[in-house]
């Protein structure tokens, strides 16, 4: 293949034929804004294209890039992938030895980097042994700076010849337990993804996108960035997630969509002072995704902004999205994450390994599926069969052929005998007015083995305290899944990507409630031990 229409670094070169002077990018996250029209943008990614090409890297190589929200980050992923490159996007927020465990796994031959976004990126990048060091701003002793290497390159690439089955990029995600896994994506499955979102959900040119949550995420670039430049219309960028700034540049730069994940929503919910006052009136919809969403949550968001709020389902190895609203106009039962994509496939298998139409475990087979996990045979062996992905994600169907998350197996833990899955008790705590947000976790237990544990923050004038929350969850739960403690907190612990940190939930919840530390009469302030 050496169509560009089929390589994913040109994924809006339609956009850049027809609206080249328009803006396709508004980057916020540096102390200048910055705007780059579709005509410069494509130019500097042949340009990163052709400095790549030019230093010795072919197609195929992998490129470490840890870069945070600019612009540069999209420049440098996809101008890589022009070129048959493949761009190893970081986890700017891990820590030393989860990024040299990754970069020593891709064996990338380059990197590009932004020093600031992490203390200790450089030193791994030199320890591993990387051929070619660029750096954004101030370069590093040893490392070539990037607009430097980008002038002295040609503003005109032409591609070179490779398959749809050539790697795209390699993200590494590690799910909510163990090592970063590397993920094989494809042009091919990519740019399918890309046509069917424009064929069955369009974008318009006049459509504007915000973004607040990192580039290295598929929220971000599944969300607004890939579908949003395909369609000629703009994305607006922010560095990270801050609740009041995310409102007050929705309203300013009349943004007509905006995504994150269920955390980003409930902390903007608190700031009733601005969205009373700001003017969302070019507002169309927002997505809320790459977690599980309690229906309380999209209630109170579609309350609070007078918009339809969109879930659906996916994960990067596996479309990346699989679910999502029906095309017969039907409306999305809350608490679903929508029905089946046109062109993949889906089913479910129980615990016994067969297919069953109401519950078990998501497996999913569609074109942008991963071909396989990165020097991992054995996990490519468990978990990809005959082009079917087990996704791990455990389900429902009700009559209607709509989905239901219900948690992931591996989240699920015993008490008593009985099966808890963390998020029906998140749903419980929910359900609570009072309540703004809540994470589950197990903690040991004298005679349980193992039982629900809770951080829960409350919405803003909420007196309730920890017995009562107590109270709530059983009187509408089961008795085996209410949390015999709960911790209220000012913000959950969230990774980089502002999702909850199930290790730091944990590890904090451990902390508070040490097991057989004090009789539950001694419990911490603003806790509560719940009885068995």
């Amino acid at each position: 293949m050496n169509n560009s229409d089929d390589n994913l670094g040109y994924w809006c070169a339609r956009a850049v034929r027809e609206r080249a002077d328009a803006v396709a990018v508004v980057d916020l996250c540096r102390e200048t804004p910055r705007e780059i029209t579709y005509g410069a943008l494509d130019r500097r990614l042949d340009r990163v294209a052709t400095a790549l090409h030019a230093g010795g890297l072919q197609p195929g190589d992998r490129l470490a890039l840890a870069i945070d929200n600019r612009i540069e980050f999209i420049e440098a992923m996809f101008g890589a992938m022009r070129a048959g490159i493949v761009p190893v996007p970081l986890n700017t927020r891990l820590g030393a030895d989860a990024l040299a465990y990754i970069v020593a796994d891709a064996a990338p031959r380059a990197a590009v980097i932004e020093p600031a976004g992490n203390e200790a990126i450089a030193a791994v990048c030199e320890h591993a042994g990387v051929g070619w060091r660029i750096a954004l701003d101030t370069a590093p002793a040893g490392w070539d700076d990037y607009e430097t290497v980008l002038a002295a390159a040609p503003a005109t690439f032409a591609p070179p010849a490779f398959g749809p089955d050539h790697p795209a990029f390699l993200p590494y995600t590690s799910g909510s337990t163990g090592r970063p896994k590397g993920v094989v994506l494809t042009h091919g499955g990519q740019m399918w993804w890309i046509r069917a979102v424009e064929r069955y959900w369009p974008s318009d040119a006049d459509d504007r996108a915000l973004v607040a949550v990192p580039l290295y995420h598929k929220n971000a670039m599944a969300g607004a960035i890939k579908p949003m430049l395909r369609a000629g219309g703009s994305v607006v960028m922010l560095p990270g997630f801050e609740p009041r700034r995310f409102l007050e540049t929705l309203a300013g730069y009349r943004c007509t969509q905006a995504g994150g994940v269920p955390t980003v929503f409930a902390l903007m919910l608190r700031e009733r002072d601005l969205i009373e006052r700001l003017d969302f009136s070019t507002l169309k919809a927002l997505k809320i995704g790459s977690a599980p969403v309690q229906p309380e949550l999209v209630r109170a968001v579609e309350d609070a902004f007078g918009v339809p709020v969109g879930e659906s389902y996916g994960l990067t190895e596996g479309g990346p999205v699989m679910l999502g609203p029906p095309l017969d106009g039907r409306r999305v039962p809350r608490g679903s994450c929508g029905v089946p994509w046109p062109e993949g496939e889906v089913k479910l298998i129980d615990g016994d390994g067969r297919e069953n139409p109401r519950f078990g475990e998501l497996w999913v087979r569609n074109p942008g599926v991963t071909p396989g996990y990165y020097n991992l045979p054995e996990v490519n062996a468990k978990r990809l069969r005959d082009g079917w992905l087990a996704t791990g994600d455990l389900f429902s169907v009700d009559d209607g052929g709509f989905f239901y998350f219900r948690g992931r197996d591996d989240d699920a833990f015993k008490c008593g005998g009985e099966t808890v899955y963390p998020k029906e008790v998140e749903n419980l705590l929910l359900a609570h007015a009072q309540v703004a947000d809540a994470a589950v976790a197990p903690l040991p237990h004298p005679t349980k083995g193992q039982a629900p544990a809770a951080m829960v923050v409350l919405a803003p004038g909420a007196t309730i305290d920890a017995d009562a929350l107590k109270r709530h969850c059983l009187a509408r739960g089961p008795a085996y899944a209410h949390p015999r403690h709960v911790l209220i907190v000012d913000r959950l612990p969230l990774s980089g990507a502002a999702k909850v940190d199930r290790a730091a939930l944990a590890r904090g919840l451990a902390d508070a409630f040490p097991p057989q530390v004090a009789p539950p009469q001694a419990a911490p302030p603003q806790s509560a031990e719940v009885p068995s």
